[in-house]
């Protein structure tokens, strides 16, 4: 095997390694493009054909991805997209970055990673490296790919290709950390395999490089990450339904809070939890903990807390138009903010649809406004978003759901009869602040 980590860590190293990346959305297309930006030749696979003409035409649709540098890539020649698996024949190293979400019982559904490594393996061949990115319960690489991958192949792990896992850490919108400069956490099935894995990433990110001693601790260390924000949203949303209920205004306490210098880390509450991971990665690990016949109370009950808070808003939207001697049924209801987190255009998972959901439920008729998604998809129903400008003056109550920079507060609370704000973006508006009900 020395010699197939020999020669791979010489291409890998000297830039002359074919890369490939399976799946091209918001994890897939921006390692791809840093991938081909650190000079080496790469191909983007996607089932998508509407993804992988784009991609090919040199036109973007993901935001952390600059749009010229995308063009450019295309241009040279250094990056193209296809839909064609026999591609894996070619390449010397392939990532799998595809969507791991639960089914409809929590229970995490594999079935992307099986098909796309069932396709790779079809092609797999001596020497070649395969990495999973998609986030997943500890275990799947050494115990899902690798038996996969061995059978259809006829292949060894650790003998005649080389195997491991490095969790994905992007964060769409972060101005500070991207794919390029996020340390990356990497773990192989032997020692081998880990360092081939690590040279790729060490030659195409600028961010430190973390070799861990297996797949299961790169997986478990992912799932703490999300774990750890999770547990902690929760709790900021279990003292914003307590704030509620004494007069307090939780934002301020959070504020007041943050100023200690150490033992605190400021989370923020809101509708709910929404994104890819946040809401996803816990389930996958009380699920596994099922295994070993242990329950994640701690884990449960902040997911608990954290899907309730769409009834918690409704409940407080209920009570802002009584006030105004208003019932939901019947009432205009201007929803602002569709993507699960500001400034982004990713809607997946976003607590406000679960929150329009309930107000339609209610006999509420809802419109959206969101500058980044112009078209949303949510339970088979396509939401078009309107100009706010037009429809606020009638509409009977502005709920913010998601806290757009591009918004001016200042003039949306000024014309509207009454503001209900879940993520505190109104909190530098000056006047009208009697039409502002807070979380």
């Amino acid at each position: 095997m020395s010699v197939l980590r020999d020669e791979l860590l010489e291409k890998i190293n000297n830039k002359t390694a074919k890369v490939g990346v399976v799946g091209l959305g918001y994890v897939g297309l921006p390692l791809a493009v840093e991938k081909a930006n650190a000079g080496y030749q790469t191909t983007g696979f996607d089932v998508q054909e509407k993804k992988v003409e784009m991609v090919n035409r040199g036109e973007n649709y993901i935001g952390d991805v600059v749009d010229e540098e995308l063009k450019n890539l295309v241009k040279e020649g250094t990056l193209k997209a296809t839909t064609d698996f026999s591609f894996i024949k070619d390449v010397d190293t392939v990532c799998i970055c595809v969507p791991t979400p639960l089914d409809l019982y929590k229970q995490p559904d594999l079935s992307y990673v099986v098909k796309s490594t069932t396709d790779v393996a079809k092609y797999l061949h001596r020497g070649m490296l395969v990495v999973l990115e998609s986030t997943t319960y500890p275990g799947t690489t050494e115990e899902v790919l690798k038996p996969i991958l061995e059978k259809e192949s006829g292949l060894k792990c650790g003998e005649d290709f080389f195997l491991a896992f490095s969790p994905e850490r992007v964060d769409p919108g972060n101005k500070q950390f991207n794919t390029k400069n996020t340390p990356k956490v990497v773990g192989g099935c032997t020692e081998e395999c880990t360092e081939v894995a690590a040279a790729l990433y060490e030659n195409v990110l600028e961010g430190s490089i973390h070799k861990v001693s297996s797949p299961a601790v790169a997986e478990m260390e992912k799932i703490l990450e999300n774990t750890f924000r999770n547990i902690n949203i929760g709790l900021a949303n279990e003292m914003a339904i307590l704030c509620n209920r004494m007069g307090i205004d939780v934002w301020e306490v959070i504020d007041a809070a943050k100023t200690k210098p150490y033992g605190f880390m400021a989370f923020y509450p809101g509708p709910g939890i929404g994104g890819h991971c946040i809401p996803l990665d816990p389930y996958y690990l009380e699920w596994k903990a099922k295994e070993y016949d242990y329950h994640t109370r701690l884990i449960e009950t902040s997911g608990e807390i954290n899907d309730s808070m769409p009834d918690f808003v409704l409940e407080n939207i209920m009570k802002v138009l009584n006030k105004d001697k208003k019932a939901l049924n019947g009432s205009k209801v201007l929803v602002m903010g569709l993507a699960y987190k500001n400034d982004i255009d990713d809607y997946r998972e976003s607590p406000a649809f679960k929150v329009i959901e309930l107000l339609e439920k209610n006999g509420a008729e809802v419109i959206v406004n969101d500058p980044h998604c112009e078209l949303a998809k949510y339970n088979g129903k396509t939401y078009r978003s309107v100009d706010w400008k037009e429809v606020i003056d009638d509409s009977d109550i502005v709920v913010i759901t998601t806290a757009h920079a591009a918004y001016p507060y200042e003039e949306i609370v000024a014309r509207a009869k009454a503001v209900y704000d879940t993520r505190n973006a109104t909190k530098n508006v000056v006047n009208n602040r009697e039409k502002i009900y807070k979380l």
